[in-house]
């Protein structure tokens, strides 16, 4: 059995939108550390791993731990409703998983089924990465709106001193060049050049969630999967998508 209190529920919906945006449903591990959950797309080709640890909570008791399969989806809808100043309190009863939204004078209280997911994936892709490059948020998420003008898919090349994302489609050719401890990127580290291709579209989705002002980091192997990292609050979230690769 648990109980957790997260004092603002609106900072709850949106960690979950950064699991939401790759997968449906999905498995919350409780532990005495914190809550994780780690996943496959349904595709195969991106991976989510997700954790938030106990401190973050404003309440955390747990006696033992719990796995909690949910369809995420329509966990996200649920959360959408909450209102500003309440509370989300988390608890388990019996076969279903309660959600409740405190406010100073009103109780919601949600009960919703728990389901059998398909198992975790076992651990991350173990990548020696060449390049890492930490990046703003907001800056990223603009640079692949300009890439999608043109492309379904984006290159990524990391030098010792710039970062250049290359995009090439019917209607044209992007190359955007940004250079090291500069406006967009705030640091590059790299022992050696790498470059890759992703899908556009599950790129847009993995950063979405990211908050605006922050940093992201992008490690970047040679036609291996990319990994980002970012943190939403105490919460922090990775991804690992594969490469594209042309017929």
């Amino acid at each position: 059995m648990f109980e957790i209190k997260i004092d603002d529920a609106r900072y709850w919906k949106n960690c979950v939108d950064s699991i939401v945006s790759l997968i449906d449903e999905g498995s919350f591990n409780i532990a005495k550390e914190g809550i994780s959950l780690r996943a496959m797309d349904p595709s195969g080709i991106s991976m989510i791993s997700f954790f938030m640890p106990n401190k973050a909570f404003a309440k955390y008791e747990v006696d033992k731990p719990a796995v909690i399969g949910l369809n995420l989806e329509n966990f996200g809808k649920i959360l959408s409703s909450s209102r500003a100043e309440e509370q989300l309190i988390m608890k388990e009863a019996g076969n279903k998983f309660v959600v409740e939204f405190v406010g100073k004078n009103s109780r919601r209280r949600y009960r919703l089924p728990m389901i059998d997911v398909k198992k975790d994936a076992d651990k991350e892709p173990k990548v020696e990465f060449d390049s890492v490059v930490e990046v703003k948020s907001d800056s990223l998420k603009d640079i692949l709106k300009d890439a999608n003008l043109l492309s379904t898919h984006v290159g990524f090349k990391a030098e010792k001193d710039s970062f250049v994302v290359l995009a090439k489609g019917d209607a044209g050719e992007l190359e955007e060049e940004h250079m090291n401890n500069a406006e967009v990127i705030k640091k590059i580290s790299a022992s050696k050049s790498a470059f890759a291709t992703f899908n556009l579209d599950y790129l847009e989705r993995m950063i979405s969630a990211c908050p605006s002002n922050s940093t992201m980091t992008l490690s970047i192997k040679t036609e291996e999967p990319i990994r980002i990292d970012y943190k939403i609050g105490d919460a922090n979230v990775s991804y690992f998508l594969a490469p594209y690769m042309e017929n």
